[in-house]
């Protein structure tokens, strides 16, 4: 049977792809490509089409006698939320329900979903366990959550088996140097202290100093991209077993500042960074770490790529060798 990965040619798409081809398992990659890339994926089908046709799922299900959908598809960006959240629930809730929709009537059963900590909106205390309130304080949040809940009513109405995955902060490169994190315009921490350490983007802004946080600086709870690929296949391996529909955290437990993300960047790269403190974001809470041991212990997943020094040193060969200038210095 195989597995249609949509929006697997993005960031943790197209990781995910790469590691269910190395279990042994057939990926079938569905992309409108508006952000993702086509590069690297050379071992496994990828059909270019919006994940609203229809006609074009539909064909794709019976051709590859697909079992399963891995979700990945989505607009992701918190910003860019708050000022276009026409585009976020359009992009991550009407075609979501038409991909669901679809599904259905192709008899595809099998459901895993990107969701994200950012349902959870500004918790009151960490780390974060799945029965946390869920209160998003932006539209990319709300998105998620609308189809955390639809799954439910999905599951009850027509039999869909499903596993909503929050993941906390994804970050880290394969491992192999073959696929890594490129986003435009880049917004993530970590490959921005990279890109500003290489000379090939500007100083890093750190936004605050005044948290309540041992050094001032907001905490993050980092999980590596192979790790977040691994969980993906333990959660459709659960739900091929029989398990019970429901969410899952996906992180390590452990927060890192963004001072010791500058410093481990320093540490990996051997160049200083040039960082300048701002004002605070609005909405951004001061720690955001998980609880993970739902994920641990129902679905048998437990992180193997995810320390800071894992996670940095991947993402900066990675980005060391794809990045067209690199200041030397």
């Amino acid at each position: 049977m195989a597995i249609v990965v949509t929006g697997g040619a993005g960031y943790i798409g197209s990781h995910t792809a790469k590691y269910l081809a190395e279990q042994g398992l057939q990926p079938v990659v569905i992309d409108n490509l508006t952000t993702g890339h086509r590069p690297g994926l050379r071992r496994w089908p990828l059909i270019e089409c919006d994940i609203a046709d229809r006609d074009i799922l539909l064909k794709v299900f019976d051709e590859y006698s697909v079992d399963s959908v891995i979700h990945f598809a989505a607009s992701c960006y918190v910003g860019e939320s708050m000022a276009r959240p026409s585009d976020y629930f359009r992009n991550n809730v009407t075609k979501t329900l038409s991909l669901l929709d679809t599904m259905y009537e192709a008899g595809v059963k099998n459901f895993v979903f990107s969701s994200t900590c950012a349902t959870y909106g500004i918790p009151a205390d960490t780390p974060i366990t799945e029965d946390f309130p869920q209160l998003p304080v932006n539209p990319y949040g709300e998105s998620k959550l609308f189809v955390e809940r639809a799954l439910k009513w999905y599951g009850k109405a027509y039999g869909l088996k499903w596993v909503a995955l929050r993941y906390f902060n994804a970050a880290g490169a394969d491992p192999e140097g073959q696929l890594g994190e490129r986003h435009d315009p880049e917004t993530h921490l970590i490959p921005l202290a990279i890109l500003a350490a290489l000379g090939a983007g500007p100083e890093l802004s750190i936004y605050g100093s005044d948290y309540p946080t041992p050094d001032g600086s907001a905490v993050r709870d980092y999980i590596h991209v192979n790790d977040l690929a691994s969980a993906h296949l333990r959660a459709l391996e659960y739900l091929r077993a029989g398990g019970a529909s429901g969410s899952f955290n996906l992180g390590t437990g452990r927060g890192h500042s963004v001072f010791e993300v500058v410093k481990a960047v320093e540490a990996a790269t051997g160049r200083p960074l040039p960082v300048r403190v701002v004002d605070r974001r609005a909405g951004d809470p001061p720690a955001l770490v998980a609880d993970p041991r739902r994920a641990h212990d129902v679905l048998g997943w437990v992180p193997q790529h995810s320390t800071l020094d894992e996670i940095i040193a991947t993402a900066h060969r990675w980005h060391k060798a794809n990045t067209a200038t690199v200041v030397e210095r």
